[in-house]
């Protein structure tokens, strides 16, 4: 079912907080839900489909619709790690197109800050998990199936640390705009290299925050969103995947971008570009690097020279990305900031970014995904919308 022009997103909160030890992961749900609301001036009562994922307390869905006081006709629970929330947005869109809903609210929130959490913490598996007996013994953890992947990239295209670098200079850019980032400090590929190594050859700058907070949206039919006082964003074209270690025939160099991107073009009639500002997520530098390519901005391979000399850095480069600063240095809630690359891109095709990293007349834009480890198996989600 394709979902170009059946959808729009009527409404994208960010929860200001990026430290909350005083309050619980269905509070800052709520207040998420609160704020999305008012952004897009519609009530509780108007919602009748929930979605979340696996950061919702409880049962998901099952928890949070009574705790929020809903009554809802549709739901989905959908859990794909850092992509989940940009496939609720592609699962309401085919909701509502389908009759099933007409106001989809979608909340993540998450304490990972406060808890204790980080990259380099075992991973959260248990032992009915398939890859325990295989891939446990030798000790993965998050930042280290980056660095995997990070250093095939450099072995098979000669991909440097310096090129890498540049990608936080951009996210350090844009965050020094953003009052409620969590790095606000404008850095150099010099501060980047210097560093301390964390997992050969990713080194602490190329590492995203871990904070806590949290985002929702608001995804309608077409005739509410034109009724509301916003501008009014259309959902062109979704694109969602799965790679796995395909029976042992790794290839570490491709992410899931590579099938999920073309899906969504297609579906949304457009090239990669007329893409005017792309969300892209930066769990680290590498992440982005890959997706870049298999997104089609760059050939595979050259996505070094792509992101170097400023080429992402809003009002100088070619290809603006992650003007709130991303992942990198703005805020990564609950191991899920998917919902973050769909809030920002809406503040752009909006015209409502800050007016230093504005993106002039701004009617295109890209969201994308990655939940997982692009070391193993990872999820991953695009997103093509435009300013009606």
């Amino acid at each position: 079912m394709t979902i170009k022009g059946k959808a729009c997103i009527a409404g994208a909160y960010e929860h200001p907080t990026r430290k909350a030890p005083d309050k619980t992961v269905a509070q800052l749900h709520a207040e998420c839900a609160k704020g999305v609301l008012a952004d897009a001036g519609l009530t509780l009562q108007d919602v009748d489909a929930y979605y979340c994922a696996g950061d919702a307390p409880g049962l998901g869905a099952n928890s949070m619709v009574d705790y929020l006081g809903l009554k809802i006709r549709h739901l989905d629970n959908t859990d794909t790690g850092g992509s989940a929330y940009l496939i609720h947005v592609s699962h309401a869109a085919q909701a509502i197109a389908a009759g099933k809903c007409d106001v989809a609210l979608i909340t993540l929130a998450g304490r990972p800050r406060s808890e204790g959490s980080s990259g380099v913490n075992p991973r959260n598996v248990t032992a009915v998990t398939p890859d325990v007996p295989w891939e446990m013994p030798y000790g993965p953890v998050t930042v280290n199936m980056y660095a995997l992947a990070a250093a095939r990239h450099m072995y098979e295209y000669g991909t440097t640390s310096e090129q890498l670098a540049w990608i936080k200079v951009a996210a350090a850019a844009h965050a020094q705009h953003n009052p409620n980032a969590m790095l606000r400090e404008v850095v150099t590929v010099q501060d980047v290299l210097n560093s301390p190594m964390i997992s050969d050859p990713l080194r602490k700058l190329d590492c995203c925050v871990v904070s806590d907070g949290g985002g929702a949206l608001l995804v309608v039919r077409p005739e509410i969103a034109r009724s509301l006082k916003r501008p009014v964003i259309n959902v062109l074209g979704a694109g969602e995947t799965i790679k796995g270690q395909n029976g042992g025939k790794v290839d570490l160099t491709w992410s899931g971008a590579a099938i999920s991107g073309p899906i969504a073009f297609r579906e949304s009639g457009i090239k990669p570009s007329d893409i005017q500002y792309a969300s892209i997520y930066d769990s680290f530098t590498i992440t982005v690097l890959m997706q870049l390519e298999d997104l089609g901005f760059c050939k595979k391979g050259e996505g070094g020279k792509f992101v170097a000399d400023g080429n992402l850095i809003s009002g100088i480069g070619k290809l603006p990305f992650n003007t709130d600063g991303g992942g990198l240095c703005n805020n990564h809630p609950a191991n899920r900031g998917g919902i973050t690359k769909v809030i920002e891109a809406v503040r752009q095709l909006r015209g409502e970014a800050h007016p230093k990293v504005q993106v002039p007349n701004c009617t295109l834009a890209l969201a994308q995904g990655t939940g997982g480890l692009l070391g193993s198996r990872h999820g991953s989600a695009t997103l093509i919308m435009e300013r009606e």
